[in-house]
């Protein structure tokens, strides 16, 4: 029995690297992580650390002893200090340099920019999985004529594949974004209790190159270029806002795709991918629905609005430092980044597994498509000698007409039909019918495709190539 509340983006969406890299364990291995960075730092800078101490306190990073820290926390009410304790129990020699001179978001700051990254990394490796994927879509209908829609109402001819490339540039712009954010993410560092440094100051007896070394050393040991310049306490909580930002970006992407699939479906035209045993309906069950799709939307809508979390607690902020950002940030950070690792789990599922109807879409094509050639009709019977004013007219006419019996009296579409019985225009059935081959009215799409194909996407490729793995994450409903 499970008695317990539980997330459904832990027990139903989310992918075990995701669920890794914001999980408890990755959480407290690298606050170790950064203790040990703090003394190597310190002991190289001069303070009196030794070698086995750095030793002791490397031999103890994955072993947790949460029961101790758990513990302490209900004694001193303050889950840095309990684990401080609880490593000390551990390393009883090293005990008294752990923690030397920092505060708190040291260890907590710091580890979230870098769970942050790891996750937008993560994030970056799916999404260029998905433009793959559908870069090959694109490929393979570049060609195929399909009913283009503006406002969901027939509109000019486009390809199938011309419309995916829509949706990749949406990510490509996405990708843009997430390669700004990751080169932009800065350690905090070691700034102290209000950002002055003062306690490294003492430290280092007031040796200022000293403490601004220390700052670069930490840096470098946890694989970063620079530190945030100036801060409070805290590193500026804008940078939250900025990183659920271009989440949500991703998801606003990923929301317009499923949109269109969903669309698509209805219409019968093509359709994310349905297992042979898949369950449309309780009651009706002869139903596709595209659930996949949908669910893509539910969770996009989540990302979407919890993106305002972290741009109301930067601008909530008071001076140096409150605490009214942290029991928001443990929540609202990682489970947007849970959310988006299952949106782009799921849209890759679809994206490479899509089926297209091609029967379907001609025929649809056929039913509004002598509407759409009626200019080319015009063209060719005034090329015979017709007189263009008067063509234009008897076409309108005959376009309301056959327009009218189609939605008032359920008929056929007849225009072809009434032109050829129309002396004026001098074309017989077959002329007619040569003029309505779909592939007349695409205009440049397959030509559009490639070179999108060729100049925008296969460089983006190109340069992340290892990310094109085989490791892609089963759903997991």
């Amino acid at each position: 029995m499970k008695d317990q509340y539980e997330s459904a983006l832990g027990s139903r969406y989310a992918s075990k690297e995701m669920l890794y890299i914001f999980s408890p364990d990755k959480k407290f291995t690298t606050w170790r992580k950064l203790w040990v960075a703090l003394a190597e730092a310190e002991k190289e800078l001069g303070l009196p650390i030794s070698d086995a101490q750095l030793d002791e306190l490397k031999s103890h990073i994955e072993d947790i002893n949460y029961e101790i820290a758990q513990e302490f926390e209900k004694k001193v009410r303050h889950d840095v200090m309990a684990h401080v304790h609880a490593y000390g129990e551990q390393c009883p020699n090293a005990r008294a340099i752990i923690h030397l001179g920092a505060t708190s978001c040291y260890v907590g700051d710091n580890t979230d920019i870098i769970l942050m990254r790891e996750g937008l990394l993560l994030i970056r490796k799916r999404l260029v999985r998905v433009i793959n994927s559908l870069s090959a879509f694109a490929n393979e209908y570049k060609s195929m004529p399909t009913l283009g829609f503006t406002h969901f109402q027939p509109a000019q001819l486009v390809t199938v594949g011309k419309r995916a490339t829509l949706w990749i540039q949406e990510l490509l712009l996405d990708l843009e974004e997430i390669d700004f954010v990751i080169s932009g993410l800065k350690l905090l560092g070691c700034k102290g209790t209000t950002g002055t440094q003062a306690s490294f100051l003492s430290l280092f007896d007031g040796d200022h190159d000293k403490v601004k070394s220390l700052d670069d050393k930490i840096a470098e040991k946890m694989g970063f270029q620079e530190v945030y310049p100036v801060s409070g306490q805290t590193y500026s909580r804008k940078v939250d806002s900025r990183v659920l930002n271009v989440l949500s970006a991703v998801a606003q992407s990923a929301h317009k795709f499923s949109n269109d699939i969903r669309l698509l479906q209805h219409l019968k035209e093509v359709e994310e991918p349905f297992e042979k045993s898949q369950i449309g309906s309780s009651a009706m069950a002869y139903k596709r629905n595209p659930m996949r799709s949908e669910r893509i939307a539910s969770l996009a809508r989540y990302i979407m609005v919890d993106a305002l979390n972290p741009a109301i607690t930067a601008s909530t902020q008071w001076f140096e430092r409150t605490l009214d950002d942290s029991a928001n940030k443990r929540i609202s950070i990682p489970e947007a980044f849970l959310a988006l690792d299952a949106i782009l789990i799921i849209y890759q599922n679809i994206a490479e597994n899509l089926v297209v109807y091609p029967n379907i879409i001609r025929k649809r094509i056929m039913e509004e498509l002598p509407f759409m050639a009626t200019e080319n009709i015009m063209m060719k019977a005034a090329s015979l000698g017709g007189d263009r004013q008067d063509l234009h007219e008897r076409i309108r006419v005959h376009s309301m007409n056959a327009g009218l019996a189609v939605k008032r009296d359920g008929l056929k579409n007849d225009l072809l039909e009434r032109i050829a019985s129309d002396s004026a225009f001098a074309l017989d059935a077959g002329t007619l019918s040569d003029l309505l081959d779909p592939s007349l009215y695409i205009g440049r799409c397959p030509e559009q495709v490639d070179q999108f194909l060729q100049e925008h996407v296969r460089p983006v490729l190109d340069k992340y190539q290892s990310e094109l793995g085989d490791d892609n994450p089963d759903l997991k409903v």
